[in-house]
């Protein structure tokens, strides 16, 4: 019998998948590793740390994400793996690839929350500045404008899901507000991530927030040497490829992985 350790040796592509700031890891990748199965891949979905322990800890910082999914690779037995994140998990990534590019073989930019301040412009600014303004608020209408400011002008936003909300739910506006103050104070390396040597894809929505999401991935071009953008049209940040088009996105995951192989 195979074990875990050998399985994991053999397989061609090894990966380390960071979710959003809302749906827990297994949940928002369901669809996705699914699709990648019998591909000859190894994908971790990891749970964010700040979601480790009943409150987000008071020393709270990307480097605690980066530290952690570097844990979970170990563990894994991936020397060098490909990184996926979405929104607070493609920042996590980013932060990783830009402090330990010999760990990284590519990078999946799943409209990151963040990618470093360097060169963001006005409009991204006035966004960043509400989401700001909006992590204040009290919880029950913290979130749905926290959703309605990340999409586009007249983007309806997806109706709340039927029946009580799950426990973990409880906890999410405190980690939204940690995620977002770690990003204030994270001295992201943007030389780092500018010198990453491996392929970079960058999936952006058509119907997400463009002064946001839009002026992320126009830097994004700017900052990375091997660099593909792939506009999904008809989807949003809270309406995403990885759970909306599973299939689409794992092939394109693994065109990404075949060129940095």
């Amino acid at each position: 019998m195979v074990g875990d350790a050998d399985r994991l040796r053999a397989a061609r592509h090894q990966a380390i998948l960071l979710p959003g700031a809302v749906l827990p890891a297994a949940l928002a990748y369901e669809g996705l590793l699914g699709a990648l199965a019998g591909a000859d891949v190894d994908a971790i979905a990891k749970n964010l740390e700040v979601y480790a322990a009943a409150q987000p800890p008071p020393d709270y910082s990307l480097e605690l994400e980066v530290e952690g999914a570097l844990r979970a690779a170990e563990a894994a037995g991936f020397e060098r793996f490909h990184a996926v994140g979405y929104s607070a998990g493609g920042a996590s990534v980013a932060a990783l690839a830009a402090g330990h590019p010999d760990r990284v073989r590519s990078l999946a930019l799943l409209e990151p929350a963040w990618i470093g301040d360097d060169g963001r412009g006005p409009a991204e600014d006035r966004v960043w500045r509400e989401l700001q303004r909006i992590g204040s608020a009290p919880p029950d209408q913290m979130l749905p404008r926290f959703v309605r400011a990340q999409l586009a002008e007249g983007v309806d936003p997806p109706p709340p899901p039927a029946g009580p909300p799950p426990p973990w739910m409880a906890l999410r506006p405190a980690g939204i507000r940690a995620v977002m103050a770690a990003f204030e104070r994270h001295p992201l390396d943007a030389d780092g991530l500018r010198g990453f040597g491996g392929p970079v894809l960058f999936v952006l929505g058509g119907r997400s927030n463009p002064d946001l999401y839009g002026e992320l991935a126009a830097r994004a071009v700017r900052r990375f040497g091997d660099f593909t953008l792939e506009v999904f049209e008809d989807r949003h940040h809270f309406d995403p490829p990885h759970r909306a088009e599973p299939e689409r996105l794992a092939r394109s995951l693994q065109r990404l992985w075949e060129r940095a192989a």
